[in-house]
């Protein structure tokens, strides 16, 4: 073992203010565990989606107390810089969570600054609310949202205007992450701590249930299937649908409760192969009219819906993303006056078609809702990754919550008029075309891995797929018009076939979107659309091999 890694360890340990973490470091220096050593300092944990995240653990590439600890002190020199003076924290029902939001309060009191935390454990949009009903500088949520169960992080909002960017009550982008890096980097010595911060009692939580019931409106008679995904959102839903005056969900009773190790599912994301089977089964029982699903933090929203001769199956993110924004366009259009539609890049075309059939200001961002948060005006906002933004004038970030509401809404109407969601989204092809989507996710050991592989289609990129030729190549390493630039590729095959190829934002993998799109009409031949999506994927699955 180099004398400089356990200088580094050494030098860690003396400031490691958890003696879990500390005793663990010590462990494996004298045991010369080089290994997990190694893998524990790997350099510090880097901002990626609007914060840190990362396995649970000893050293600065892991999250621990120690990494928290820096993070939030580099924050609070941030905050000084610019006069900023007030913190509101809140947390999921992670392992550690609670520990790192305590030490997140202390540092920040101990720094001068106002510091709220919220009551409990709590969905990612009840503490982007509070960013902006509390009036606070800074939000601190702390959560790995619906990455696997040994994760956690940390993730930043800033309120108002700052450094010229409006904000608002939505995430980090560009450069204040790559200053609150530079912050975090120059703290070394034991930070000061306070011990007075204010617990929120449940004010702001009912404002955040008032607020979202209130998009309702109709009390629509829907039966839902609910599953919180083991994670904090079974309070806040059913608060909201009983504010709305709709009948309360049906619980996957055994991923109703908040549980840290996920156990009914390989990975708690709706996403992910077998995640939502238990709602299936069970809306299959009862006969439901819809299922809903949040990821564990509920800022993402699943919806599954029953097709006649088929069966019960989950919507793709995109489909739910059709779904709202036409509803959105033809039953609530005084609200779009004036307003924006968005969509980051990977998600589907069709709502770019659908804002400029209804006459509404359209935009694509990067991916990421700390990009389609910045569009002003922004009326309703998606990504294909189960994000929603149904009200961002009360919260400007993804929330599931409310996408849960306007989605039952939508589905209470048309079975009010003898319709139903299946039939619906059969309309919406119709009427602007069918979007065939797939995504191929790939979970890798090392990053470095997804990088070869990017490497590789910018030097040999392939030039037909699934007997299309290739039209355009884009290296969105290159500014393109006003998207900046970010690690990815798009390539387009004729004039219907879109596949873009980048890094996920949260986790290890390489994902990959697929897209292929017709006119509109009613002779849509939905089946042949969906095999060359088919072909592509298998094609796409060998060139992505890692």
């Amino acid at each position: 073992m180099s004398p400089d890694l356990i200088a580094e360890v050494e030098e860690w340990i003396a400031l490691d203010p958890d003696p879990r973490t500390a005793s663990q470091l010590r462990e494996w220096l004298e045991q010369g565990n080089e290994i997990e050593l190694k893998r524990s300092f790997s350099g510090f944990l880097q901002f990626g989606t609007a914060g840190l995240r990362g396995p649970i653990g000893p050293g600065p590439s892991c999250m621990n107390r120690a990494v928290v600890q820096r993070a939030s002190a580099g924050i609070a020199a941030y905050m000084k810089k610019r006069g900023l003076t007030s913190v509101v924290i809140g947390r999921d029902a992670r392992y550690g969570s609670e520990d790192f939001t305590e030490e997140s309060a202390q540092i920040f009191t101990g720094a001068g600054m106002k510091v709220w935390v919220l009551p409990r454990p709590f969905p990612t949009p009840v503490l982007a609310f509070a960013v902006n009903a509390l009036k606070a500088d800074v939000g601190i949520m702390v959560t790995a949202s619906h990455n696997p169960p040994q994760d956690n992080g940390y993730k930043v909002y800033l309120g108002g205007s700052v450094d010229g960017v409006r904000y608002a009550g939505s995430q980090i982008v560009p450069p204040a992450d790559e200053e609150i890096a530079a912050e975090i980097a120059k703290i070394g010595s034991p930070q000061p701590k306070g011990a007075h911060w204010e617990i929120l009692n449940d004010d702001v939580f009912d404002q955040y249930v008032q607020a979202t019931s209130s998009l309702a409106r109709i009390h629509g008679d829907v039966q839902v299937v609910y599953s919180a995904m083991h994670g904090v959102g079974t309070e806040t839903l059913l608060a909201t649908f009983d504010a709305a005056g709709f009948n309360k969900p049906i619980l996957v009773e055994a991923q109703a409760q908040p549980d840290p190790d996920f156990p009914t599912v390989k990975f708690p994301n709706p996403e992910e192969p077998g995640a939502i089977d238990l709602s299936l089964a069970l809306a299959e029982e009862i006969s439901a009219d819809l299922v809903i699903a949040n990821d564990p933090d509920a800022d993402r929203c699943a919806g599954a819906i029953h097709v006649p001769g088929v069966g019960w199956r989950m919507l793709r993110g995109d489909e739910v993303g059709a779904i709202l924004g036409h509803y959105i366009a033809t039953t609530m259009k005084e609200s779009c006056f004036g307003k924006s539609f968005a969509n980051s890049i990977v998600s589907s075309s069709i709502l770019g078609k659908i804002a400029r059939f209804h006459g509404i200001e359209f935009h694509e961002t990067l991916t990421g809702f700390k990009w389609l948060a910045k569009i002003p005006n922004l009326r309703f906002g998606y990504e294909e990754a189960l994000g929603y933004a149904v009200d961002a004038t009360s919260v400007n970030d993804k929330d599931g919550i409310s996408a849960a509401l306007l989605l039952a809404q939508c589905a209470a109407e048309l079975k009010r008029d003898g319709h139903s969601l299946a039939g619906y989204l059969a309309s919406i092809w119709e009427t602007y075309g069918y979007h065939g989507t797939e995504q191929i996710s790939i979970r890798v050991s090392d990053i470095s891995l997804v990088d070869e592989v990017l490497t590789k289609l910018r030097l040999h990129h392939p030039e037909s797929i699934a007997g299309a030729a290739l039209t355009q190549f884009i290296d969105l390493t290159a500014p393109q018009g006003d998207l900046p630039p970010t690690n990815g590729v798009t390539m387009w095959f004729g004039e219907s076939i879109r596949i873009i190829v980048r890094p996920s934002g949260t986790e290890a993998k390489l994902k990959c979107y697929i897209e292929v799109s017709t006119a509109g009409g009613s002779t849509l031949d939905i089946a042949a659309v969906n095999e060359k999506v088919a072909q592509i994927k298998s094609e796409m699955m060998d060139l992505l091999k890692v």
